[in-house]
């Protein structure tokens, strides 16, 4: 039985798309493996979205030559955003590589393995295919083969908004938005398996469908799964503000399943670094957003991503994206230093912010996030939360780890029967990435 590793970068559509195309291959007799060492193929499922995503891909394959030349026979590949952009490209800059699989290819991995084992010709394959956002599904095994109580459903793929920093629309097309009826049934198949909690995916998750009769087609699709029998929790990922009109707002109101926890990216405080960004948005508009979420459902937990240094951005200019964090208060935060991509706007702009600005910029900022997180998290202490139980703690195997319906993760003390459960944790500390807990 062969052997795969795969290794993800990037974001929960790559998480997804990778869990995927693992159980496409252990369909067909593959072996998962958390060690490339023994691996027969080993995938790298790549990032375009930041440069630094795009490096740390290319040096790990470049350091995985080694293993080419003791085991002539291992199948090195990528897939995923960086496979699409650069194509046939990596064939040239890394000869060792034997498969680039485009964002839409995913699921001829298995026939195209099969090729490979049959005669070591390089495949690249980054075409468009019609339909790709229905082909990938049922991704329930880890790793290790357990199976999981959460899941990620794609819904969509593709973006059509015109960010001027941002290479997603190269990278993954134009939006295609799969039916509402055969994503219900991928999430009931989920929950017949024992999925408890699934995140719905997309690009620009809240531009799926069209508006029809008052309603967006998101919010009818929330509702849909919302009733699925068995499921408890659900969460989506990753939208626009633009999207969050009062009918999603009113959702976190009335659809008790939906977790209390939005990801609401902002990019900066600056009205005037909104507009070059060409995010549609305005930072007032964008407060109001969060008034009104938390008018709907009182506690509910905020996310964000920030990006510093975009061309022209000022000290004033910074100065806004420090008081707008300073005054929402995120739960959690995701902070990118700007890096051109080739083909986009920005990279084109005058006024480029240099490295060593950046750099300083984004370590106030993050002492910043850091500061508010910790703080409130330490105001946690004492509550008593829902927590479901997703199995041992990735750093601590002794203990179990969970999230709550804010999504902020805990570890506590269990045996592996709780896995899968909704259980009350009373919180006992807390550090800025981690709330620990005991039953209650």
């Amino acid at each position: 039985m062969k052997k795969v590793f795969i290794k993800t970068y990037g974001c929960q559509m790559n998480e997804r798309d990778s869990e995927a195309v693992a159980a496409l291959l252990a369909a067909r007799g593959y072996r998962l493996t958390d060690s490339e060492t023994d691996a027969d193929v080993i995938l790298l499922n790549t990032c375009s979205v930041r440069d630094r995503a795009d490096q740390k891909a290319l040096n790990k394959m470049a350091s995985l030559a080694h293993l080419k030349r003791k085991r002539p026979a291992v199948v090195l590949g990528f897939l995923g955003c960086m496979a699409q952009v650069r194509g046939v490209g990596l064939l040239q800059d890394l000869p060792g590589v034997d498969l680039v699989v485009g964002t839409q290819r995913f699921h001829h991995l298995p026939e195209y393995l099969d090729r490979l084992w049959a005669a070591r010709q390089p495949i690249v394959d980054v075409a468009a295919e019609a339909g790709s956002e229905s082909a990938v599904k049922d991704h329930v095994l880890d790793v290790n083969g357990n199976q999981r109580v959460t899941a990620f459903v794609s819904i969509m793929q593709g973006c059509n908004m015109q960010c001027t920093f941002c290479i997603v629309p190269a990278t993954r097309g134009p939006e295609r938005s799969r039916p509402i009826p055969e994503i219900v049934e991928e999430v009931r198949q989920l929950v017949s398996v024992g999925v408890k909690e699934v995140t719905l995916l997309g690009q620009i998750v809240t531009s799926y469908g069209r508006m029809t009769g008052g309603k967006s087609e998101f919010v009818k699709l929330l509702t849909a799964v919302h009733d699925v029998p068995g499921l408890e929790r659900l969460r989506f990922t990753s939208p626009h503000p633009k999207g969050f009109g009062d009918d999603l707002v009113q959702a976190y109101r009335d659809l008790p399943k939906l977790c209390e926890y939005a990801h609401l990216p902002v990019q900066t405080g600056s009205d005037r670094i909104l507009k070059a960004m060409k995010r549609g948005y305005t930072r007032d508009s964008y407060l109001r957003i969060v008034e009104k979420l938390r008018t709907a459902r009182p506690g509910i937990g905020l996310g964000t991503d920030i990006i510093v240094g975009f061309p022209g951005e000022t000290d004033e200019d910074f100065a806004a994206t420090l008081a707008l964090v300073q005054e929402v208060g995120f739960d959690q935060a995701y902070l990118f230093k700007y890096s051109p991509r080739r083909g986009t706007p920005a990279a084109d702009l005058p006024n480029q912010v240099s490295r060593e600005v950046k750099e300083q910029r984004h370590r106030i900022l993050l002492n910043l996030i850091n500061e508010n997180v910790a703080r409130k998290n330490a105001q946690r202490v004492g509550a008593t939360v829902e927590v479901l139980v997703e199995g041992r703690s990735p750093k601590n195997p002794a203990r179990l780890f969970g999230r709550t319906r804010t999504n902020h993760g805990v570890v506590l003390a269990g045996g592996d029967d709780l896995r899968g459960r909704l259980v009350p944790v009373r919180i006992t500390r807390a550090n800025r990435t981690t709330l620990y807990g005991e039953l209650t």
